[in-house]
């Protein structure tokens, strides 16, 4: 069974092109979401197994929003992800509850893949 993955940013554009890419490499992309509040009733709608979040929303924090979605269904993996280099952003992605950070140009279900991997789940 394919891996259900929920994406959310607010860049319309980015989420066409990364369901797209993720579709195409085998992921089922069950959903997008381009606010916090979208994210949590998409979360909790779909249950998908992991969640992609950007960590700029606009107004919104991905970072909180993360812990959020981690703590409305604690069975589904949070990845952020961001156009920043993840050496700017190590601290706050390590006290996340996020299983980790990918930037937006290395994201793939390869590099996915791997960072579950690397935790474990």
């Amino acid at each position: 069974m394919a891996l259900r993955c929920l994406i959310v940013d607010d860049n319309v554009a980015f989420l066409d092109a990364a369901r797209d890419l993720l579709e195409r490499q085998g992921l089922a992309v069950v959903g997008t979401a381009s606010t916090g509040d979208d994210a949590r009733r998409s979360v909790a709608g779909l249950r998908p197994d992991l969640t992609l979040v950007d960590v700029e929303l606009g107004e919104e924090s991905g970072i909180e929003l993360a812990g959020v979605l981690a703590a409305l269904h604690p069975d589904g993996r949070v990845v952020l992800i961001s156009t920043y280099a993840e050496r700017d952003l190590d601290e706050l992605v390590a006290e996340s509850p996020a299983i980790g950070f990918l930037s937006k140009s290395d994201l793939s279900r390869a590099a996915l893949d791997a960072l579950s991997e690397r935790r474990g789940r």
